[in-house]
């Protein structure tokens, strides 16, 4: 086995350091929502959510999807990423394997590749997908993705299209079309994801 291969077993999710507390996520959102001058009622209506939820994220006693963050990012004209960072980017154009910050949601954890910025242009995460997790419903924004399926099985939806994808294939879309996933197979998912421009 070559050393490359032995390393590539060894990144497994939950080795990266600690991700945002819920408290770090709250704060960071009404930090967001203030700078931008909106109350909680004018955060949901942009977000098409419940104030009360956005009330409850910000006191970090309701963690939210994948999807309702990024909604949230949307609304607030930023990224998932900026909500969700503890640093700012490394010095080094390096991250090594045990250094990965992990966003986790639920049955889902975003394994970071290159940390977000601001004005940052590309986006590249490996998604672990636990058995029977997936995406909140459809999201659309501008941008483009690629991405591949490193192990496990995956449903990815494009729209009104339903794909079956397993280890060694790959997939390419424009943003702008409603898209979602799901792990419908028995073994965790891994998946890398790239798009830019930064979303998540």
């Amino acid at each position: 086995m070559t050393t490359l291969r032995k390393r590539v077993l060894a990144m497994t999710p939950g080795t990266a350091i600690t991700p945002p507390t819920p408290t770090t996520l709250g704060l960071r959102l009404r930090h967001a929502r203030l700078v931008a001058g909106l109350t909680l009622l004018q955060l949901a209506q942009k977000a098409s959510c419940s104030e009360s939820l956005i009330s409850k994220i910000e006191r970090s006693l309701a963690t939210p999807s994948l999807t309702m963050l990024h909604r949230l990012a949307v609304a607030l004209e930023t990224n998932i990423g900026i909500l969700t960072s503890a640093d700012g980017p490394p010095e080094s154009p390096i991250i090594r394997h045990d250094e990965r910050p992990v966003l986790k949601a639920g049955g889902i954890a975003l394994e970071r590749l290159v940390l977000p910025k601001r004005g940052g242009l590309l986006q590249a995460n490996i998604h672990v997908v636990s058995p029977g997790e997936g995406s909140d419903g459809l999201i659309e924004h501008s941008g483009e993705e690629v991405g591949y399926v490193l192990e496990g099985t995956l449903e990815l939806t494009l729209g009104e299209s339903r794909y079956e994808l397993g280890p060694g294939d790959a997939f390419s879309f424009p943003s702008n079309v409603p898209h979602g996933y799901r792990n419908t197979g028995d073994d965790v998912a891994r998946v890398l994801w790239v798009n830019s421009p930064a979303t998540f």
